[in-house]
């Protein structure tokens, strides 16, 4: 049987940088690397976030373009820098490699959508992912290096937006995308994947995002996300998934599927506790 009679289903694979590819976010290392205490960068970016300022994400790019310390202090060349000195998860390069090959008949196409100034994701994933598949947030410079305007930003509905031009692009269908991510930045967009029966994966514990993800991959290592997807898309078993890893070089030492329910309980003729009395009551995590 030829390729004509056995198509590749084709899928996008977009992934969120910051938390998801990183272990730490641009925003700091940013800071640290311009002399300003991270401390600071928090508490403006918290501020903001807490009076909705900005869409969820673009607090770094509303600094640099209005905040007169990181405005004065930031150039482009020290974007470039962040790329290559945030921490990276590991497997990254084989994450993309394995996907862009394609397994078992599914190709993914691989790409990067996020909130971040795009020089420090093309930066850091230089020689990993193709700089065509790289969005990040852009700006308008002047001679000096120092940001004048911003020319696009990818967070919140951004990243939506932007979603949906590439399946465009790739005449995908709308469930054939998978989104990875870690905050509240991939809200708008997991939820507009779920509504389509794409396939959404967090892989941090924030509950805003866990409780939005069909599925959460908890790992250091950038290659965990493929569990799910051949779990979810190309319907492999578990034992199948480990001798995959295997095969390339991984092993798969510890799995664990475990659910905890959160719920605080009053009787119905009760009045309803406060919060520091109804602290939550936590059931056993259950193994499925």
């Amino acid at each position: 049987m030829d390729m004509a009679d056995n198509p590749l289903k084709r899928y996008i694979f977009a992934s969120d940088f910051d938390q998801t590819l990183t272990f730490n976010d641009s925003g700091y290392v940013l800071a640290e690397l311009v002399g300003i205490p991270t401390e600071e960068f928090e508490r403006k970016a918290k501020g903001m976030a807490k009076i909705n300022l900005v869409q969820q994400g673009a607090e770094l790019a509303y600094l640099l373009l209005h905040d007169p310390e990181f405005k004065e202090k930031v150039r482009k060349e020290h974007l470039r820098e962040v790329g290559k000195r945030i921490r990276l998860k590991g497997d990254i390069k084989l994450l993309y490699q394995l996907l862009d090959s394609g397994i078992d008949g599914h190709q993914f196409t691989f790409y990067v959508l996020s909130a971040a100034p795009v020089e420090i994701v093309l930066s850091a994933l230089e020689d990993i992912v193709p700089p065509d598949h790289i969005f990040g947030t852009e700006f308008r410079y002047k001679p000096s290096g120092e940001i004048d305007t911003i020319v696009r930003a990818n967070a919140g509905y951004g990243k939506v937006v932007l979603l949906d031009r590439l399946l465009e692009q790739q005449v995908a269908g709308p469930d054939h995308v998978i989104y990875t991510g870690d905050g509240s930045s991939d809200i708008h967009v997991m939820l507009h994947i779920n509504s389509r029966d794409g396939l959404t994966i967090a892989v941090s514990e924030t509950p805003n995002v866990t409780q939005i993800a069909k599925r959460t991959v908890l790992s250091s290592s950038a290659l965990a996300v493929l569990a799910p997807i051949l779990e979810e898309i190309a319907g492999w078993e578990r034992y199948r998934i480990r001798s995959f890893f295997e095969a390339n070089g991984v092993l798969i030492q510890e799995w664990e599927r475990v659910r905890t329910d959160w719920l605080t309980l009053r009787r119905a003729a009760e009045p309803a506790l406060t919060e520091s009395e109804a602290s939550g009551i936590r059931l056993a995590p259950a193994n499925s």
